[in-house]
């Protein structure tokens, strides 16, 4: 039996108070807090990092619509909002392999920022939820630590956004959590300086990679759309093959390999989506202290091998990694209905949709890009926990299977639920009524308004 403690009772300061609370300020929460505000309610925003937008900038995924092409069909919003106005603000550049802008990790930084000042959203980094508050079965506010201590803060209503339902599982809510050796891999993001742009461009034209190359890499896709196989991929392999071949890596170390995201005039080559970690448990923090060590061990690993094997990268040097590993898959909740495979792959249709998201599955070994025009409307159910009042999950802990998680996870639909999360929870607070009980007709109108395409 493990040895225990008894922590003594003791009376907490109620340091705020306010209509919606948003844990977590990634893509999901950040779009959450900013539509909440914007529908007239008082917004509070806790992040545990010094910065918002949670995989953009503290993880280093710059790739926020990578999958667009000329007849991705997409909801708009706040999402397409964080894009243009990055790119309006010196933070993006042309994606590589889309139609798309890559967000600059640290600009982005900046960008969250301005629209969260802008919005008039209070604002509260540095801080850690720790527990929820409850009376009986409502979520009334949380707990949070901080160099200050221990904090409660108090709300009407408050936004599950920290990707791994960390709210909904200590409220009570019934969540599923992938099996470790099922989980999708995790990641640690680096970007590099020193690269001579014009020799590796040249590299990449030389050699051109497709997404066929990509399945049969470190991802071993089960199934790659056959209309998407040949489609040009930023993608690197064989220099890590190559490492491996002549003993510079070690043979079992044959999950290195992936995409790059933008080569900049400065010599960055940014976005090294290379470092692949089977095994990590996002919820455990053992788990991710040796996974976070280890990664940062791969990728110098990936860096020699990029400055012996690839073009223009002789004198690559690592610039910066991000500030903590990537994390794709750990706990969902068990929402009032759960998306299905059967949903992202045949374009889903809800009554009760708050946005819709093009047919992009990436993830278990599948990959289908959204080339051909469909998409699925994603309900306002599948952000719903069971058992538990006054809260509401956005980003990728909402309600679904094994692919419908392959599709939702990914930052641009987390920005979709999140905006439609954040909307109803300023309804909830602003009729009074319970989530499953608000007008979903006045939110889908709200969600309207503010540029969301929802059919």
């Amino acid at each position: 039996m493990p040895r225990t403690i008894t922590e003594p009772a003791r009376e907490i300061d109620v340091l705020h108070e306010t209509d919606v609370l948003v844990v977590g300020s990634g893509p999901g929460g950040l779009a959450a807090a900013l539509a909440a505000a914007r529908a007239g309610v008082e917004v509070t925003l806790v992040e545990r990092y010094g910065c918002f937008g949670g995989n953009i900038t503290a993880v280093g995924v710059e790739g926020f619509a990578w999958y667009r092409h000329e007849q991705t069909v997409e909801a708009g919003g706040i999402g397409w909002e964080f894009e243009q106005r990055a790119r309006a603000m010196g933070a993006a550049v042309p994606e590589s392999q889309s139609l798309s802008y890559e967000l600059d990790s640290e600009g982005f930084k900046v960008v969250a920022d301005r629209l969260v000042e802008e919005a008039g959203i209070h604002a509260m980094l540095h801080r850690q939820f720790v527990a929820p508050l409850m009376d009986g079965d409502t979520v009334i506010g949380i707990l949070t630590e901080s160099k200050a201590g221990r904090e409660a803060i108090l709300a009407r209503r408050v936004v599950d956004a920290t990707g791994d339902a960390d709210v909904a599982t200590r409220a009570g809510a019934p969540v599923s959590k992938t099996p470790v050796e099922a989980m999708m891999a995790a990641s640690v993001m680096f970007h590099l300086a020193g690269v001579d742009k014009a020799a590796f461009l040249r590299g990449v034209a030389d050699d051109p990679q497709t997404y066929r190359d990509w399945a049969a890499g470190e991802f071993a896709a089960d199934e790659t759309a056959a209309k998407d196989a040949d489609l040009y991929s930023p993608y690197l392999g064989k220099p890590f093959a190559k490492a491996i071949e002549d003993g510079l890596l070690p043979a079992d170390l044959n999950t290195i390999g992936g995409t790059w995201g933008a080569m900049h005039d400065t010599g960055e080559l940014t976005y090294m989506n290379l470092v692949h970690l089977s095994g990590c448990d996002g919820t455990d923090p053992d788990s991710l202290t040796r996974w976070e060590i280890e990664g940062r061990r791969q990728a110098m690993l990936a860096i020699e091998a990029l400055r012996r094997y690839t073009p223009g990268c002789e004198t690559a040097r690592l610039r910066n990694f991000g500030m903590t590993i990537g994390v794709r898959d750990t706990r969902k909740i068990d929402a009032v209905y759960n998306l299905t495979e059967n949903d992202v792959r045949e374009q889903g249709r809800f009554d009760d949709s708050i946005g819709i998201y093009p047919e992009f599955i990436d993830g278990y070994g599948v990959l289908v890009l959204p080339t051909t025009g469909r998409y699925l409307q994603i309900p306002y159910r599948s952000t719903l926990p069971k058992a538990v009042r006054h809260l509401i999950v956005a980003g990728r802990a909402t309600g679904g299977d094994r692919i419908a998680h392959a599709a939702t996870r990914n930052m641009s639909c987390c920005a979709v639920t999140g905006q439609g999360a954040g909307v109803a929870a300023a309804l909830s607070v602003r009729s009074g009524r319970q989530f499953a009980d608000v007008d979903v007709h006045a939110v889908q109108q709200e969600l309207i308004r503010q540029g969301v395409r929802i059919s």
